[in-house]
Order: C-alpha cells, then structure tokens, then sequence
C-alpha cells in the first residue's frame, strides 16, 4: 500500500482550484487530478458556492470547425504549441498556462462588457486531445499565413480561413442585432 503524501495532496488541491476558477468540468478535473469525486465536488461547492454543472463533455470535432469557434480555437492553440515547444510546459500545466494567455487576449477590458468566453476551459483540453488522437490538425492559411484548426480527413489543398473568408451569416447572430438596434436608438 502507498504511504498518502501531503505535499502531493496539496499539490492536486492546488491544481484542481485552478482549473475550477478557470471553469473547467468536474470530468476534466477528475481526470487531470488523483483527488477522488467527492473531494473535488467539495471543493467545486466551496469555490463557486453551487454544484458543478452536469452532463456530457463535448464529443464532437465539429464544433471547432464552424467560424467563431475555430478562429478562437486556433489562437488557443497557437498559444498552447508555443509554450511545449518554447516554454518547456507540457501537459495540464500547458493547457492551463495557454488558456490564461488566451483568456488575457480575448476578454473585452471593461469588466461590465465581459461575455463568457467563446471557447471553455474544457473545451480547449479537449481539443487538445482531439489534436493529439489526430482527428484534428492545423493547416496554413494560403491568404494570411496562419495557423488554424482543421479537420484531419478534409481535403485541405489551398486552404483560406474565416478570417480571410468570411462567411455570410458570420456576425448575424442575436446578441449582435440587439446590439445593433440599441447603438440605432441611441443615435436617433
């Protein structure tokens, strides 16, 4: 039998109340962390004052594939291949680190403005690991040079990106016409 370490304790506590500010599911925590469930649903009530949200993590790799999830996937990304390649962090602690960085870049500064993130905690370990199980990979943009998220079985020759071809209905979603319609009141 292994003797328990209290360091390595406070080490998983540690690590688990960072992906908890962060947002991340307790699937993601449970797998990340050697603290069992109960511990960590604990912690998750006593950090956020409510039960961790229920249901399935995401499955699916269309999801980073449509417009706005992808350009901000991408960036993600991006962020993350810099810091295990130049920053010498692997792992948990790179997902982490990259989402900080992604989150410090996206965010609108007035803190009356702040919408959710477009991509989660748990969503950029995931894509992690849909990149890494090769079911996703990045390919250059032919238009602009950057580095985006693709789907590994698409015919990927030429690729331009959603930034570089916008698609039509980007922009036209609901948040957008009522933010549209108050700068309209406001100016009439």
């Amino acid at each position: 039998m292994q003797k328990k370490s209290v360091v390595n304790e406070a080490e998983q506590i540690q690590l688990a109340m960072q992906m908890i500010e962060l947002g991340a599911r307790l699937q993601l925590l449970e797998s990340q962390t050697t603290l069992s469930r109960e511990r960590l649903i604990k912690l998750y009530k006593e950090m956020k004052g409510v039960s961790p949200p229920k249901g399935m993590l995401p499955f699916s790799t269309d999801w980073f594939l449509t417009w706005q999830p992808n350009i901000h996937s991408s960036i993600f990304y991006n962020i993350y291949r810099f810091m295990v390649e130049y920053a010498g962090v692997d792992g948990i602690q790179a997902i982490i680190k990259a989402y900080t960085l992604y989150m410090q870049q996206v965010q609108n500064p007035d803190p009356a403005q702040q919408d959710e993130p477009v991509l989660s905690l748990t969503r950029a370990w995931t894509l992690v690991r849909f990149i890494e199980s090769k079911m996703l990979t990045t390919k250059v943009c032919h238009c602009c040079g950057g580095q985006y998220i693709v789907n590994s079985y698409d015919l990927n020759q030429n690729y331009v990106c959603n930034l570089c071809h916008v698609p039509s209905r980007a922009g036209k979603t609901k948040k957008a016409k009522e933010l549209s319609y108050k700068l309209v009141s406001m100016t009439a």
